[in-house]
């Protein structure tokens, strides 16, 4: 068990928490959630201890052990993969550090050997003898292969690196598990696996991430941080979201019967007050008017942009033919005879192991490079916006965001409160508009480039990742934006549930670069698939 209690944190003038009383339990799985900047991270370090409160503390069951997903990429870059894994567990490393140091003693004498009866004994208690077993399960589970296991970590490129700190902290089972964005850079298959693996975890498990598809699967729990407040809720987000909801809509319903009510008392009151055969009841209705209260209500911190894509004319039936399309780069072939047909209003996910075989498909589909030889055919009636995996040099200019969305405005839209009313939609509102390009945020850049493809009210819509480094308010609304889109969207994503909602086409990029073509949604296309591999 693990409980914050009566803890506060201050930064400056700002108050992240104040007097937070809350209690995670074994056996249960808890989503932390909240705005961008609410402190979801840093209360994960106020709880592990790498950040002290100005006030309260963290009270941890006596000899349990807390695991936290580590974000120092390069800490472990000396070690090999599985060494890396098993320090996850610092007792047993040190245990087997000092056993193997005694045993490779050329004097090794009577007391080494008491001292290495003493470690073989607690290394057997702590299943020592499984470690590296454990440890290449966990690795090979994330989509690490056994052949890297016995490499250096400095090795492995950087999205690699991540799935082993994610195995080191899962190493060992241990009482409290922290993970901060864990689905970072892990594929659907290491996604499946990683829920499974917490679905079946006895133990007590905090995590933050913007996958809301991996927070309804894997959470029992709820804690929400608003108002400087952490709020438990029964169940995962979408009940979280839904239940929310609904608890507002009620206490607004009757704070609107209430305020009903006190009008008519307050004109009955008005009416009757004067009048003596009335006055009798007119006091009745003061002694009433006088208990009713309105419910304090709070409205959330949160703030969701206002995504919409309208296509400015409808497009025709011909929409794309793709033919006999190959790309190689540095020799190597990245898409081999690439065939297939664009359909009007078709929303299609493009998915496989190679994401940058999907961006050069996706580059060449929008003109940004050229194939090594095929052919890409659009529709006279076309038109397209892009939302590319690299889009930071849209970002190195000297402009402000009302000069910077100026740029992709018709005519006729370039007026200047025009574009601050659009800019705010997006959550950019008074001073923010006037905030350079070049400085943006992750996610401040990728909320202005949804603002440029709006602006551009194109009827095909392409998209290359689109939720990285967004909040779950924004993927939210990007995912409604997306729904309602009558056009048609190409698009790749890691968000299993913006996949599932938006897509009825499935087309899978193999790893010789090749496509299969699914005319389904995602949850069947993932539900073949598992079939086909399972029979294989």
């Amino acid at each position: 068990m693990i409980s914050a209690n009566n803890v506060s944190l201050r930064y400056g003038g700002r108050t992240l928490f104040e007097d937070v009383n809350i209690t995670f339990s074994p056996g249960h799985c808890y989503g932390v959630i909240g705005a961008n900047g609410a402190g979801k991270s840093t209360f994960l370090k106020i709880l592990s201890g790498h950040i002290e409160p100005q006030t309260g503390d963290v009270f941890i069951t006596p000899g349990e052990r807390m695991a936290v997903l580590k974000q120092d990429h390069n800490l472990y870059d000396e070690f090999k993969v599985l060494e890396t894994v098993i320090m996850g567990h610092k007792r047993l490393y040190d245990i087997m550090v000092e056993k193997d140091a005694l045993y490779e003693k050329p004097d090794f004498n009577d007391d080494d050997g008491m001292r290495v009866s003493v470690l073989e004994g607690e290394f057997a208690d702590l299943n020592g003898w499984e470690a590296e077993s454990e440890a290449g399960t966990l690795l090979n589970g994330l989509g690490i292969d056994t052949e890297w296991h016995m490499k250096p970590m400095t090795d492995l490129e950087d999205t690699v690196k991540v799935r082993v700190l994610l195995a080191q902290a899962l190493f060992g089972n241990p009482d409290i598990l922290l993970l901060d964005e864990p689905t970072n850079h892990l594929d659907i298959q290491s996604i499946d696996w990683l829920e499974e693996f917490l679905l079946n975890f006895n133990n007590t498990v905090l995590v933050v991430s913007h996958d809301r598809h991996f927070l309804n699967r894997v959470c029992s729990y709820t804690a929400d941080i608003d108002h400087k407040q952490i709020r438990l809720y029964v169940g995962n987000y979408d009940f979280w979201y839904q239940s929310s909801q609904l608890a507002l809509n009620q206490s607004r319903d009757s704070n609107k019967k209430k305020e009903e009510k006190i009008n008519d008392l307050k004109a009955f009151i008005q009416r009757f007050s004067s009048n003596a055969s009335k006055a009798r009841q007119a006091t009745a209705r003061k002694k009433m008017l006088d208990k009713i209260t309105l419910d304090d209500l709070t409205p959330s911190s949160r703030k969701y942009p206002y995504i919409n894509f309208k296509p400015e004319r409808e497009a025709g039936k011909d929409i794309l033919h793709v033919e006999d399309l190959n790309y190689e780069q540095d020799g190597q072939a990245l898409l081999t005879d690439i065939n297939f047909r664009i359909h009007k209003g078709e929303k299609i996910a493009f998915v496989g192991q190679n994401g940058s075989a999907i961006t050069h498909l996706f580059d060449i589909l929008a003109g940004e490079s050229t194939a090594t030889s095929g052919s890409v055919n659009w529709g006279q009636t076309i038109t397209q916006a892009y939302f590319p995996s690299e889009y930071d040099h849209f970002f190195d200019v000297d402009m402000n965001l009302v000069e910077w969305l100026r740029q992709w405005a018709k005519e006729g839209f370039e007026d200047e409160n025009y574009l601050r009313g659009f800019l705010g939609r997006m959550l950019f509102s008074g001073e923010e508009a006037t905030k350079k390009a070049s400085v943006l945020s992750g996610g401040e850049k990728v909320r202005c480039m949804f603002s440029r493809m709006m602006m551009m009210e194109a009827n095909v819509l392409i998209f290359d990742e689109p939720t990285n480094h967004l909040d779950l308010e924004s993927i939210t609304a990007l995912n409604k934006g997306l729904q309602t889109f009558p056009g048609t969207i190409l698009f790749t994503t890691h968000d299993h549930e913006l996949a599932q909602t938006v897509a009825d086409r499935v087309i899978e990029i193999t790893e010789d670069g090749r496509t299969h073509d699914y005319v389904k949604t995602f949850d069947e296309y993932l539900s073949e698939r598992y079939v086909a591999k399972t029979n294989a």
